[in-house]
């Protein structure tokens, strides 16, 4: 069988449909080898969806235990316009204890498969169905929004499974969903799977990601006749993960013109998520990841200034990201000459190529060229002489005792300054001393911090990348030293001064893209 995406027979267009989103990142992508989230972390998590236009929200699963349960209940305090859910079993004590919770309704999961069936549970089928019908009967009793997820459905006898949804519906359920539980399937099954669901009622699609294909099932699923899609963002999940809600939602703007959320909160919502969880945004990852929208080939850099679409689907600001044109090398003169004049230097034809020349070097040698790199080199071509507005002259940090405390004198446009600080370590302690002594000049924002070590042992030295942004403008510095928090002290005063330096009055200078 062929799918085809927009154009497949007795069915309405994508264009035309109604789709919406299932967020399941408090539950299923919670479930990740690693993740645990505090009730608060949920709940500011499930206020950012909100915010996003998701529509449904899996707030996590009561019978997990009293933890849990008062997590969902934050999320249910927040009086969010999103409908909010609780997984449950195929057990009536997992509906009241969602119930406990306020929720508005349940996605009741029961063995599809007969290796769930008899395996797992170790039941029959028959047992599946009517004990499937009696709980979504005494949940809609109790007022609850019901879905029914058929666990294992994508290896499931399709006309088990066809039956189970049936019953499901006429007992009540809302709405039924196609379970690609261990992400199984190719796009053909999942079509075949989902149409015959879709011809019995309100059908959704749960996709994982183990064969890379949790995008392209979902799409399937959606061609079938599924309008709901469930989804984690950045993908969080079991194994390989669950569909992206970031992927679905802007593949379905960009190429069906199908609204699911405010696509201009993509990314934030991905740094909201990636910040809780601890699981860091891969540079290559569709939509969110750091080299999304940037660019670093002269033949790129060189097309993107002359047309900004040239090399891009959409535009970044679709997403809430912008544009990055990056150092390395392949970096050309026109990226060279731009990078510079966002930081407000001009180079004369000579220059820019001594420049171009020593940043390709650099980058040979398997260093990343940050800004104050770059900036670093036109100096030294130019001859130019750099005057430091802020200057590191001492740094000194405990952490034996019960607070973390540390103590900076810096030089700043020409005054010595000395701050104290304190933080939940050497490093938070030592940029609070930091801060404290700029005063209002470190109004600048920490958008990125990565520390690598380069060296092995217990002497190990450590490099420390810091991305700081101040207004509309932005750099990058890195730093390396034995000591990683006199390293991270370095770079941020280093990324500091380059914020000021072209700005005397103490105004931020020119902009400089980020994403």
């Amino acid at each position: 069988m062929n799918v085809l995406f927009g154009g497949f027979p007795n069915s309405t267009p994508l264009s035309d449909r109604d789709v919406q989103l299932l967020d399941t990142t408090l539950r299923d992508g919670e479930q990740a080898p690693g993740i645990s989230l505090a009730p608060e972390e949920k709940a500011e998590i499930a206020a950012a969806l909100d915010a996003a236009g998701v529509s449904v929200i899996e707030a996590g699963s009561a019978c997990t235990g009293e933890g849990e349960r008062e997590a969902i209940r934050r999320v249910t305090d927040r009086d969010l316009d999103a409908k909010i859910t609780s997984f449950a079993r195929g057990v009536r004590d997992d509906v009241d204890l969602a119930l406990d919770c306020d929720v508005d309704g349940v996605g009741i999961v029961v063995p599809a498969s007969d290796r769930h069936v008899e395996g797992k549970v170790g039941t029959t089928r028959e047992e599946v169905v009517e004990t499937t019908a009696d709980l979504v009967a005494y949940a809609r009793d109790h007022g609850l929004w019901v879905e029914v997820l058929g666990e294992d459905g994508s290896r499931a006898d399709l006309d088990f499974l066809e039956t189970l949804m049936a019953e499901a519906l006429d007992a009540g359920a809302d709405r039924v969903c196609f379970c690609d539980t261990v992400g199984h399937a190719g796009p053909e099954r999942t079509y075949e799977a989902v149409s015959r669901l879709a011809e019995l009622g309100p059908t959704s699609t749960h996709t994982h990601d183990d064969l890379g294909l949790a995008v392209t099932n979902a799409l399937a699923s959606l061609a079938a006749g599924a309008d709901l899609v469930h989804a984690t963002v950045n993908g969080v999940g079991e194994r390989a993960g669950n569909v992206a809600l970031e992927e679905v939602a802007i593949a379905l703007d960009h190429c069906y013109g199908v609204e699911t959320a405010d696509t201009t909160r993509l990314y934030d919502l991905a740094r909201v998520v990636a910040d809780a969880t601890g699981v860091a945004l891969a540079p290559n990852k569709a939509v969110v990841g750091e080299n999304a929208f940037a660019h670093e080939s002269g033949i790129h850099t060189d097309g993107t200034l002359k047309d900004e679409r040239m090399y891009e689907p959409y535009p970044p600001e679709r997403v809430g990201r912008e544009r990055r044109l990056v150092l390395g090398k392949h970096t050309g003169r026109a990226g060279a000459k731009a990078a510079l004049a966002e930081h407000g230097v001009e180079v004369d034809d000579d220059e820019l190529g001594a420049v171009v020349a020593r940043v390709q070097r650099l980058a040979e040698r398997g260093k990343r060229v940050t800004d104050a790199d770059l900036l670093a080199i036109a100096e030294d071509v130019q001859g130019r002489d750099r005057d430091r507005r802020i200057e590191l002259r001492e740094l000194t940090a405990t952490s034996g005792g019960p607070l973390p405390t540390a103590s900076v004198r810096l030089v700043v446009d020409g005054d010595e300054r000395v701050a104290s600080g304190t933080g939940d370590g050497p490093v938070d302690a030592a940029v609070a001393a930091v801060r404290e002594a700029v005063g209002s000049m470190a109004d600048a924002s920490l958008e990125s911090y990565h520390v690598d070590a380069i060296t092995g042992g217990t002497d190990a030295v450590v490099t420390v990348e810091v991305e700081m942004s101040r207004g509309d403008r932005t750099v990058t510095v890195r730093a390396s030293d034995g000591d990683i928090t006199r390293a991270s002290v370095t770079a941020m005063v280093d990324a500091l001064d380059r914020l000021l330096a072209a700005a005397p009055d103490g105004e931020a200078g020119p902009a400089v893209a980020d994403d």
